[in-house]
């Protein structure tokens, strides 16, 4: 897997992998799990624009993203 710089802030995720139960979260760990969760987030959403567009819409709706993660 080719790792490129998250968008993605690195609080947050450090955040959430405390909330998981981590006591503490290297630099390095938050910045590999942006980068996962950005690449899977962007999976998504292709899946959910090709749904759209499948259905005649140019706006991506809720329905749309639920469904590409159920997919």
């Amino acid at each position: 897997m080719v790792m490129k710089m998250a968008e993605l802030p690195i609080a947050p995720i450090t955040r959430l992998v405390r909330n998981a139960g981590a006591e503490r979260v290297s630099e390095e760990a938050s910045k590999a799990l942006a980068e996962i969760l950005e690449e899977k987030a962007e999976e998504i959403a292709r899946k959910a624009v090709s749904l759209a567009k499948h259905a005649g819409r140019k706006t991506v709706k809720k329905e749309d993203i639920i469904e590409a993660v159920g997919e």
